[in-house]
């Protein structure tokens, strides 16, 4: 399993206008992409700072989603500032010992 973590800074704009881009059918997406067991959504509105963590079943799944449209479009997007997109191993018999949630 491997992490993937994008981040980026948010356009100057309303929360309200921002949060009315997060509709249910974005997070549908996912829901079946190859390989993606799960997904965290990020927000940090007084920096105006956004991003999510991906955990993938496989280095190959995290490296097609990285390489892929989705990131190709945000590091694109003039909206976006300072776009960040890492993956990580993970060290998993520590992040079991610390109850992360792997493969739930």
């Amino acid at each position: 399993m491997v992490i993937v973590i994008t981040h980026y800074r948010r356009p100057d704009m309303p929360a309200q206008e921002w949060n009315a881009r997060y509709t249910d059918d974005m997070a549908k997406r996912f829901v079946d992409m190859r390989g993606l067991l799960w997904k965290i959504w990020l927000d940090e509105p007084v920096e105006q700072l956004s991003g999510a963590i991906y955990l993938f079943e496989t280095k190959a799944d995290a490296e097609s989603y990285v390489q892929g449209p989705a990131i190709t479009r945000m590091k694109e997007n003039p909206d976006l500032i300072d776009v960040s997109v890492r993956i990580y191993d993970i060290r998993e018999r520590m992040s079991e010992l610390t109850r992360a949630p792997l493969g739930q």
